[in-house]
């Protein structure tokens, strides 16, 4: 008993702990963000960031930006997945270390080699034109989540009996690409779901890209407001740090969705 006691009072102590460790920060700086206006708590500092036209410019770029990486890694990874699940199950080894390889190489990596092979004087000049930059800057994004959405649409696939899916499918008359959009795919949408919270909080703060590329997206004006105002800047963190737990949010909400939806399905 003293035992367990013990043990639950200690995990109680790191939890609260833990929890300092991050709200404190978090707490100092909204603090900090409601002074704008001396003698009194304001909420000045976020009027004038959401009055911004800059703002409200980058941060619509990035989020299309965004929900064009969503819709471009689905499309790549979700075939990709299943196939190797399929078909290809000695490959998994390589496939997931191929995944795994942007969180080794460093995105200013990545960047400077798109700059040197798609400049205005090479074979395919992108960076020559605001539409092409913005190729380069959505192939840079999939590739930046590629860990993570690649891994949440696998964990979604392990839990399906692929094999028997498909063959039943096939039995049926349907093709490969109706079994893959009509069958699998509805069957990890909660998957998917997640890869693409995951990597909409990446986009939206990345930095590296949107800066060496020069496109007007949101990572490089935080940095721009943080580097030429006081109070604006932790309004501003505020606020990115909200997106992403929101993010965060809604990946809990769909698991648990995806939860209750197995209990009750045999009902």
């Amino acid at each position: 008993m003293k035992i367990s006691f013990l043990q639950r009072f200690s995990s109680w102590i790191i939890l609260l702990l833990g929890i300092l460790y991050f709200a404190l920060p978090l707490l100092g700086t909204f603090e900090f963000s409601l002074r704008m206006k001396r003698g009194e708590y304001s909420l000045e500092a976020y009027r004038v960031i959401l009055s911004d036209s800059r703002f409200q410019q980058t941060f619509s770029f990035s989020v299309m930006m965004a929900l064009l990486t969503i819709v471009l890694g689905v499309l790549l990874i979700v075939p990709t997945a299943y196939w190797v699940r399929l078909k290809l199950p000695r490959w998994r080894p390589i496939i997931e270390f191929i995944t795994l390889l942007p969180l080794v190489i460093p995105a200013i990596v990545i960047v400077f080699g798109y700059i040197r092979l798609y400049n205005t004087s090479s074979w395919l000049p992108l960076t020559g034109s605001s539409f092409g930059t913005d190729i380069l800057m959505v192939c840079g994004y999939t590739t930046l989540a590629l860990p993570y959405m690649y891994r949440a649409v696998d964990t979604g696939l392990r839990t399906l009996d692929i094999a028997t899916l498909t063959e039943a499918a096939e039995i049926l008359g349907a093709n490969k690409i109706t079994i893959l959009f009509r069958v699998i795919l509805p069957n990890v949408t909660v998957a998917i779901l997640s890869g693409a919270f995951l990597t909409f909080a990446i986009v939206i703060g990345e930095f590296v890209f949107a800066a060496l590329l020069n496109r007007p997206a949101f990572g490089p004006y935080m940095q721009l407001v943080g580097a030429n105002r006081a109070y604006e800047p932790a309004a501003l963190a505020i606020i990115a740090f909200g997106i992403t737990w929101m993010c965060m949010g809604l990946i809990q909400l769909v698991t648990r969705l995806q939860k209750h939806t197995r209990i009750q399905a045999p009902r």
